[in-house]
């Protein structure tokens, strides 16, 4: 095991991005010494865990003197002022390289900002550089022929996760305080759980997706990626909030996810204290032993402080059918031109998601959105009697960094890139949101993860669970 050594950076880097906001709003620190120290971990930690994949430091620089700026004329530029993070490398920065982790892109400079960098921008945020994807976001390891593999900063001979890799492995190992990305089949929630840190994914529309050519699409969505769920609910604070553009965005306000959340009430309407469905074993998913023993725990953990506690889940017939019809429709219809014209450039598990949407048929489909339909009732449902259902993360601790996926789970041989990842998609396509919490540690100190998971739209029920949850797990204190 190869564990990164202490670092001689600042200490600022080790600070919360709630404290550090609270510091730079007062002026007791400068943005620009809260930047500079970032980059220095950078400098001192990315050529080991290669997370951070374009290092945008004039940017930086630049961005942390016009914050300093704002606040010399009496301005604190909003909840973000002079945090540093990175934009996922599937994320549009304009004038910035953005590859999507593909050598067709290698060299792409978008001339448009994502809605997600406009607002983090807006809320006093600055942008370190972009962080490590594979090829389209296309799996749970972040490795691609542009950048080469993101290592965990856990264990560098261990995989990140992905393919918010880059972003998970950033913020686990202090080189950003908070990062982006985006999930659609557990990209975000896969490397949270493998470095040790709190990712979520929001329901639908939470946070918009623009620009975008598939205005009705569900699955992807950004969300954040951070050390402590207050740091994660300030992020999507940041990044939430509705928009014309978005058939499908808004909601909830966006001041609903300010923390702290500590104290948070449970939704109104429900239940006078929590109620939670414990479900280890989901749907006869497979799960590791070691992964098993660490979540093992929780529900004694939850009883010693009143929470109500459930041996139940929802029925999730269908959830695969209609998510992996979906998901191969979706690359069907974005890349297949790329693959026509180049297809020295696409990967197999790219390759094979493309051509399984070509050979769709319509009634596939159909058969696919009635499946989809009744599950997301079901778990609606299910959720009037419960407020949280919690489910292990990945079903096993970081493998080899070598790996694309693990060769089996409990026992299970892993069919396809996919296949282990059925934890997370099965609640893409519910459309719940869901945020991985760092529950433990494997005997050989590999973090796992526990995913809580509220009704959609019920994300700040997700988030004020969660926060609970960590203090009385305490796995990072």
């Amino acid at each position: 095991m190869e564990v990164l050594a202490s670092s001689s950076t600042d200490e600022l880097t080790r600070l919360s991005a709630v404290d550090l906001a609270a510091l730079t709003s007062v002026g007791e620190v400068s943005c620009r010494e809260v930047v500079e120290a970032h980059l220095a971990r950078i400098s001192e930690i990315n050529p080991t865990v290669n997370a951070v994949c374009t290092v945008t430091e004039d940017v930086a620089l630049l961005e942390a003197r016009q914050r300093d700026d704002a606040w010399a004329r009496g301005e604190v530029t909003g909840i973000l002022h002079g945090i540093p993070l990175v934009h996922k490398d599937l994320i549009d920065t304009a004038g910035i390289r953005t590859t999507y982790g593909s050598r067709a892109f290698a060299e792409h400079v978008p001339e448009t900002d994502n809605i997600v960098v406009q607002r983090t921008r807006a809320a006093g945020a600055v942008t370190l550089g972009k962080s490590n994807t594979p090829q389209f976001g296309t799996g749970g390891h972040t490795s691609n022929e542009v950048f080469g593999t993101t290592r965990n900063p856990v264990d560098t001979q261990r995989s990140a996760g992905g393919s918010s890799g880059g972003s998970a492995a950033a913020v686990a190992s202090g080189m950003a305080a908070v990062a982006t990305g985006t999930d659609m089949a557990g990209s975000l929630r896969i490397p949270a759980a493998f470095c040790g840190v709190v990712g979520m994914r929001p329901s639908p529309g939470v946070v918009p997706w623009l620009p975008t050519t598939m205005s009705w699409f569900p699955f992807i969505t950004a969300g954040p990626m951070a050390r402590s769920v207050d740091d994660a609910a300030l992020l999507l604070a940041a990044m939430a909030g509705d928009d014309p553009r978005s058939p499908i965005a808004g909601g909830i306000p966006p001041g609903d996810f300010v923390p702290p959340l500590s104290g948070w009430p449970v939704a109104p309407g429900l239940h006078d204290s929590w109620r939670v469905a414990w479900a280890p074993h989901l749907g006869g998913l497979p799960v590791d032993s070691e992964v098993d023993r660490v979540l093992g725990g929780i529900p004694t953990v939850l009883a010693s402080i009143g929470v109500d506690v459930v041996d139940d889940e929802p029925d999730m017939t269908g959830a695969h059918e209609a998510f992996w019809t979906w998901r191969c429709w979706y690359y069907a219809t974005a890349f297949s031109d790329l693959l026509r014209e180049r297809p020295d450039v696409i990967d197999d598990s790219t390759r094979l998601t493309i051509e399984g949407g070509q050979e769709l048929t319509g009634a596939e489909i159909g058969a696919a959105e009635r499946a989809r339909s009744r599950l997301i009732e079901r778990v609606g449902d299910f959720f009037t009697d419960v407020d949280i259902l919690l489910v292990p993360s990945a079903p096993v601790a970081p493998f080899a960094a070598e790996k694309w996926w693990p060769e089996e789970v409990g026992g299970r041989p892993m069919e396809s890139y996919a296949d282990w990842m059925r934890h997370f998609y099965y609640f893409t396509a519910a459309a719940t949101p869901s945020v991985n919490l760092p529950a433990g540690f494997t005997d050989g100190g590999l973090p796992v993860g526990v995913q809580v998971i509220a009704a959609n739209r019920r994300d700040r029920d997700a988030l004020a669970f969660a926060s609970l949850l960590e203090e009385n797990l305490a796995v990072n204190r």
